[in-house]
């Protein structure tokens, strides 16, 4: 899995404002694969702060942008993807991926791809509405 599809999912914010403001409706399906990625996301973000890589600052960014998709009725799968998460795995597109089989691929550390995901976040952050 490349670094850009966890940088792609970071600018999920700005892509899910744009889809509410097309004319076709983001479906049900959509709108839960958000959430569940979006609560994944939020899960890596708390696993790179546990291990001392990032300070808190973007999960509470990610968990601003979780506010912004309406969560599915069940929200399990969504509390398995954030656990996932915490644990060290990418769960995105249908792959699960390690962060450490990711950094190993990318030739970067941990705390470099924590960071790269980070300032990501932090950078959607930044066009929020204060």
């Amino acid at each position: 899995m490349k670094l850009f599809v966890l940088t792609g999912l970071a600018a999920f914010g700005i892509a899910f404002s744009a889809l509410a403001q097309t004319a076709a409706a983001p479906t049900a399906a959509q709108m839960e694969m958000a959430y569940n990625s979006a609560r994944n996301q939020l899960g890596v973000l708390k696993y790179c702060q546990n291990e001392g890589h990032i300070d808190g600052d973007a999960a509470t960014i990610q968990t601003k942008l979780l506010g912004m998709i309406p969560p599915p009725a069940d929200k399990t799968a969504g509390d398995e993807a954030e656990k996932t998460g915490e644990k060290g795995t990418i769960a995105a597109m249908g792959v699960n991926q390690e962060i450490s089989a990711t950094v190993k691929a990318q030739n970067i550390t941990e705390k470099q791809f924590c960071e790269t995901i980070a300032n990501a976040i932090k950078q959607v952050g930044a066009q929020l509405p204060k």
